[in-house]
Formats: structure tokens, C-alpha cells, sequence
């Protein structure tokens, strides 16, 4: 059984996509990377993405990560705390040890599609003129 079964399937994902939208939205170094932007399909693709990668059904049908968060410039900081969002919510739920260190792993593994390396990032600065 994946992670995705042993944490209680579609049914937790949803609750755990809506509470970890609430907790980012409400963090004031994550909310301008949400302005105007339709949260509500956004957490349809990433309960279809979490499901995926957590070993579940892949019905994820958004584009690639790297294509989907290039130009956004997020950095480690930023990652590490959506991701902590994502563990509070998770552990909040009930889901530990073994399920819990998994789940941290696979979304770990997602960095480099959605980190700007320097390179991108300076990039980004020159193409909006605030190099």
C-alpha cells in the first residue's frame, strides 16, 4: 500500500488541500504568489498532483512543475515553507512515522522543478527591468 492509501486516500487529500491553502494564504511571505489567482481550481490540480506522488492515482493533468512555476522566482525559503505548511496540515491530520517521512520525501524531490536556480532568478530580474 503507498502513502497515498495508507493516509486515507482522496477523501484526506481534499481536507488536507484546503487546509494547507488556508495556512498559505494567510502567511504573509506566500500570499503575493497567490494574488489573482484561482484557488480553487489551483487546489483541484494539486490534490490531483499530491495523489500522484504520494502513490496514488495519477489523474494530474496541469502541466509539468518547472513550466508551471517558471518566472515565479521562488526560492528555498519559500519552498521550505510551503512544504512546512504541507507537514503541519499532515501531521495535524494524524498522519506519521513511516507515512509521514514518505510523504516529506516525495514533495522534497519537487525542489528542483520548482526552485529558480540564480541564474533564472537574475534572468527574471533582467526581463521586468529591476536588474
Amino acid at each position: 500500500m503507498g502513502v497515498y492509501d495508507s493516509i486515507g486516500g482522496a477523501r484526506m487529500l481534499r481536507t488536507a488541500v484546503d487546509l494547507f491553502y488556508r495556512r498559505v494564504l494567510a502567511d504573509p511571505a506566500l500570499q503575493g504568489f497567490f494574488e489573482g489567482v484561482d484557488v480553487e481550481r489551483l487546489s483541484a490540480h494539486q490534490r490531483s498532483f499530491l495523489a500522484m506522488a504520494l502513490g496514488g492515482p495519477d489523474l494530474y493533468g496541469g502541466r509539468e512543475l518547472a513550466e508551471a512555476h517558471q518566472g515565479m522566482v521562488i526560492g528555498d525559503a519559500e519552498f521550505d515553507a510551503m512544504s512546512g505548511h504541507l507537514v503541519g496540515v499532515l501531521r495535524d491530520l494524524g498522519v506519521g512515522g513511516e507515512e509521514l517521512e514518505l510523504a516529506i520525501e516525495r514533495v522534497e524531490g519537487f525542489r528542483d522543478a520548482v526552485v529558480a536556480s540564480p541564474l533564472q532568478d537574475a534572468d527574471q530580474l533582467a526581463s521586468t527591468g529591476d536588474a
